[in-house]
């Protein structure tokens, strides 16, 4: 398997750069979705760095398979982020309305915070890795 982590990584910045711009922007729920987008990205680079490959989105599923005892707070975002990669694209989630009309700026905060946790946890550990 080829080592692209650090391409992973760069993306998940990238991905947490978007998420942030849209905060500022008040998109909100655009900005849960890249926040998403930046952990799995992040977790994938991880993966990745350890020569273990696994496909899918659920960055819960994605964060077992690194086999690496990790903080609590980190599994709990990987949770926290997975429950927003549906509902903050698709309409037809909701009743009525779209995602716009559900996400706020405190999902937004949080799904930021998250993001940032877990990039941060999977930069440490490739850096003490190496």
């Amino acid at each position: 398997m080829v080592s692209r982590y650090r391409d992973w990584l760069k993306q998940a910045e990238r991905n947490l750069l978007s998420a942030r711009v849209n905060f500022r922007e008040g998109l909100y729920e655009e900005s849960c979705y890249e926040s998403h987008q930046a952990a799995e990205k992040a977790f994938k680079a991880l993966l990745n760095y350890l020569h273990k490959e696994r496909r899918g989105h659920s960055i819960t599923f994605l964060a077992a398979e690194v086999g690496l005892q990790m903080p609590s707070e980190i599994k709990d975002c990987a949770t926290h982020l997975d429950k927003h990669y549906i509902p903050s694209r698709y309409p037809d989630v909701y009743d009525e309305g779209s995602p716009a009309d559900y996400y706020t700026v405190k999902d937004a905060s949080s799904c930021i915070s998250c993001a940032e946790k877990v990039l941060k946890w999977v930069i440490e550990v490739v850096e003490r890795a190496s």
